[in-house]
C-alpha cells in the first residue's frame, strides 16, 4: 500500500478566492469580461451587484464608448472599471480611503490600462472646484444615511462637472424619497433592487424637449 501523499507546500498552492480582509469583484462586460479582481475590505465597501451593473450598462450602452467618466465614492472601482472595459476613454476614480486608492492603481496596472486616474480625496473637497472639462457620465454611489446626495448634487451642477447630454447615475436607500435634483436633470430610468434604488438621469439643455 502506497504511503499517503503529502499536501503540496503552501508556496506552490494556487490561492482560490479572496483572503480574509479582501473583497472580490468580477467584471461582467467588455474587453475585461470575466476578469476577477480583489480589493481590501475597508471603508464599508459594497460593490454594485452584477445584476444592477448589467441593467445600468444596458441603459448606457451607446453612451459609454469614447466617454469621459467620473466615479465618485469609487470603493472597489467596479463601475468605473466596467466603463473602461466597455470602451470609455477615461475614468477618474475618487475615494478617500488610501488602501482602496492604492488597490485601484494596482488593478489598473494589472489590466494594462492607462485610461484610469485615481484621486485619493474626499468627494466634497474634490468637487469644490470645476473640472475644466465636463464629464459625460458621473457615477455616484455614496454611503447611505449620511446626507451625501444633498451636499454633492448642488456642487456637481454649479461647478460644471456635467453638461448638456451628460448622464448621472445615483444609488440611494429605497425607503427614502428621491433626492431633489436641478430642473434640467430628467429621470431617464429608475429601478429598485431590495433596499437600494438606482436611477439614471439625462442632463438636458433648458431649451431641449423632454423627449430626448
Amino acid at each position: 500500500m502506497s504511503p499517503p501523499r503529502r499536501p503540496a507546500p503552501a508556496r506552490n498552492r494556487r490561492r482560490i478566492g479572496p483572503s480574509p480582509g479582501e473583497g472580490e469583484l468580477r467584471i461582467i462586460g467588455g474587453d475585461w469580461r470575466s476578469r476577477v479582481l480583489r480589493f481590501p475590505d475597508e471603508g464599508g465597501v459594497r460593490p454594485t451587484p452584477a445584476r444592477t451593473r448589467e441593467t445600468l450598462f444596458n441603459w448606457l450602452q451607446f453612451k459609454v464608448p469614447g466617454s469621459r467618466c467620473l466615479d465618485l465614492f469609487s470603493g472597489s472601482g467596479v463601475l468605473g472599471l466596467e466603463a473602461l472595459s466597455r470602451g470609455a476613454r477615461q475614468v477618474t476614480f475618487v475615494d478617500h480611503t488610501p488602501a482602496l486608492a492604492r488597490c485601484l492603481r494596482d488593478n489598473l496596472r494589472k489590466l494594462s490600462s492607462d485610461g484610469g486616474q485615481v484621486e485619493c480625496a474626499d468627494a466634497l473637497t474634490f468637487l469644490q472646484n470645476g473640472p475644466g472639462e465636463c464629464y459625460d457620465i458621473l457615477f455616484m454611489d455614496p454611503p447611505f444615511r449620511q446626507g451625501w446626495l444633498e451636499q454633492l448634487i448642488p456642487l456637481i451642477e454649479e461647478n460644471g462637472w456635467i453638461g448638456d447630454g451628460s448622464r448621472v447615475y445615483l444609488e440611494y436607500e429605497s425607503d427614502r424619497t428621491a433626492p431633489s435634483v436641478p430642473a434640467r436633470w430628467h429621470l431617464h430610468r429608475e429601478k429598485r433592487a431590495g433596499q437600494v434604488t438606482y436611477a439614471l438621469y439625462h442632463i438636458l439643455d433648458d431649451q431641449a424637449g423632454r423627449n430626448e
